[in-house]
């Protein structure tokens, strides 16, 4: 099934200008479609079928993308802020053009796994509540964490609000004074992983996310590092 678009549009959606700018490229006769110099933006084709150039460079169409970052801590999860960075201020141009937003959220001191989408009905099937897609976290909390934490996860904790969470995996590493856990999860609320150990007498001193689903995070990531998801992650997800 073909997918006809205006030039123009396209040409803006890649990030090549504004529709004023693109015009004036265009008239120039620095837009090409097949070999052909174009001037007209309002022409409709369909971008796979076709060759774009823009200036001699190439234009390949992309509606969506689909980013995996490794969220650093001090970042929020939000597409602007008047306070903070924010993980759009991590990415470069050629992906902030695509207006892509943060799907879910972590907290401002969580590290780890986070997805950047444009695609709204991608970002629904991670975050709704009814596709319980699991997310795994790996944390370091205060106090000693034992197997009656573990129960009381499975069972489900009930929040400082009364909320009682739907249950939980939790996986000791190390107990001690301070206690290295693995938690996964299957919802989404607010601050949810600390105030889960809150509920148990615990504080969260570090938590970074390790998977959402079967994606997990990738290893080579720096914090604040980001690239496209492969087609096997996608279909993962």
């Amino acid at each position: 099934m073909k997918k006809e678009m205006r030039l123009d549009r396209i040409l803006a959606h890649m990030g090549r200008g504004t529709r004023s700018e693109i015009r004036k490229i265009m008239k120039k006769g620095l837009v090409t479609v097949d070999g052909e110099a174009v001037t007209d933006g309002a022409l409709k084709l369909d971008p796979a079928e076709h060759l774009i150039k823009a200036a001699g460079e190439v234009v390949v169409y992309q509606e969506h993308i689909y980013l995996m970052l490794n969220k650093p801590a001090g970042c929020v999860s939000a597409t602007e802020d008047e306070r903070d960075r924010t993980v759009l201020d991590l990415l470069s141009p050629e992906h902030r053009v695509f207006s892509p937003f943060p799907v879910g959220r972590l907290d401002k001191d969580t590290e780890g796994l986070l997805l950047l989408t444009n695609d709204g009905a991608f970002a629904h099937k991670i975050t709704a509540p009814k596709k319980k897609v699991s997310k795994t976290y790996c944390a370091v909390v205060t106090g000693v964490a034992d197997h009656a934490d573990a129960e009381a996860f499975a069972a489900g904790v009930v929040l400082d609000d009364g909320y009682k969470t739907k249950p939980a995996e939790l996986t000791i590493i190390e107990s001690g004074a301070q206690s290295r856990v693995e938690l996964v999860i299957y919802e989404g609320r607010f601050h949810q992983v600390k105030r889960m150990f809150k509920g148990r007498g615990k504080e969260v001193i570090s938590l970074k996310r390790l998977k959402i689903g079967r994606l997990q995070l990738d290893e080579n990531l720096k914090p604040g590092e980001y690239r496209p998801l492969t087609e096997e992650e996608l279909a993962m997800l």
